[in-house]
């Protein structure tokens, strides 16, 4: 399948890695912390972490780490749609085609659960057609754009007329857990808001970008290490510190299993250390790209592929060949690539 678009959406909110501390500080967030665990935070968000801004739906961060349950749920509910409909809006316009020509609308998420799905109230945003498949791809954490890739290419290969999108979209807001457990307290410090809506065809018209070769690893011996877990209804990011090179590895065997190496590699932003750790991995690749993306806007989780890929592809818009990786609960890591139909 090719890609006719691609487009991110970010909230209007930037907030600094201090601005972020002076919240924590200022809304009494830190007096049930251990001393340790504050040093931690300080130490992330005023260190070189990687990250300089991230960008949040809420416009008081300092109500999130006052509320309850209900209250982040009706958070992710108000602003996930809109923020996919704005990604998905742009993607349109770029594409040039019209929201109500899309036959096919796919959406991952994992910070929040709405039934029916994200993918129903985007549809009703933009008035796409009642008769299209809408799909709801859920519980694949920060990999998951790129398996929704791989189930847009199976459409097309079954209708090979039809019009699909995908959107990634995150309200890590919505997701803010704040204890003493080190895991907890990396998350709050790395995480933002995001969205990415890409527009696709079976059939390229000329220069465009071919997605194929997706490759996944599972890994369930080691899913403690990497997951949402349910705390009072509220979703706590459990995080290890053997993730980054649980992560290195396992793109790393990926990569041995693709085709045509080498080539530029645009990853999922996962951390500072997830991206230096990948390095080490595969001696010669710099993620500029991702290390971009995560200096913006943190790490946005799912859509965060799509927005490093979309940054690569502003800045070297005659990319012939991209591997791109995303890796996240599961553990499982994904791979695919991209190549200009010429080369097909």
């Amino acid at each position: 399948m090719y890609l006719q678009s691609l487009s991110s959406a970010f909230p209007s909110n930037e907030t600094t890695q201090q601005e972020c501390l002076d919240v924590l500080r200022s809304s009494g967030s830190l007096d049930t912390l251990r001393p340790r665990s504050i040093e931690i935070l300080e130490k992330i968000l005023t260190g070189s972490s990687g990250i300089e801004t991230r960008r949040f739906c809420p416009d008081d961060l300092a109500s999130v780490f006052r509320s309850d349950a209900g209250s982040l749920h009706q958070l992710f509910e108000e602003h996930a749609p809109r923020l996919a409909a704005q990604a998905l809006s742009a993607a349109c316009e770029q594409a040039k085609v019209k929201p109500q020509e899309i036959d096919a609308l796919l959406i991952c998420t994992c910070t929040g659960y709405l039934c029916p799905g994200l993918s129903s109230y985007v549809s009703e945003r933009l008035g796409l057609r009642n008769n299209i498949l809408l799909q709801d791809l859920l519980g694949l954490g920060c990999g998951a754009a790129l398996p929704m890739l791989e189930t847009a290419r199976g459409i097309l290969a079954a209708s090979p007329q039809a019009l699909v999108a995908t959107i990634a979209v995150e309200i890590s807001s919505a997701a803010f857990y704040i204890n003493d457990d080190p895991g907890v307290l990396i998350s709050l410090c790395l995480f933002g808001d995001g969205a990415a809506a890409a527009i696709w065809k079976a059939e390229s018209q000329g220069g465009q970008l071919r997605f194929q070769n997706f490759r996944t690893i599972h890994q369930p011996e080691h899913r403690e290490k990497i997951r949402f877990v349910n705390a009072g209804g509220r979703l706590k990011n459990q995080l290890h510190r053997e993730v980054p090179e649980l992560a290195a590895k396992a793109v790393s065997q990926l990569y041995q299993m693709s085709s045509n190496a080498p080539r530029k590699i645009i990853a999922h932003t996962g951390g500072r250390d997830v991206i230096d750790a990948i390095e080490r991995a595969i001696p010669g690749q710099k993620l500029s790209a991702t290390r971009e993306i995560l200096r913006q806007y943190g790490n946005i989780s799912s859509p965060s592929v799509l927005a490093a890929l979309e940054h690569s592809l502003a800045t070297s818009p005659h990319a012939e060949s991209l591997w791109l990786t995303a890796f996240g609960a599961g553990f499982a890591a994904h791979s695919g690539e991209l190549v200009a139909s010429q080369d097909v």
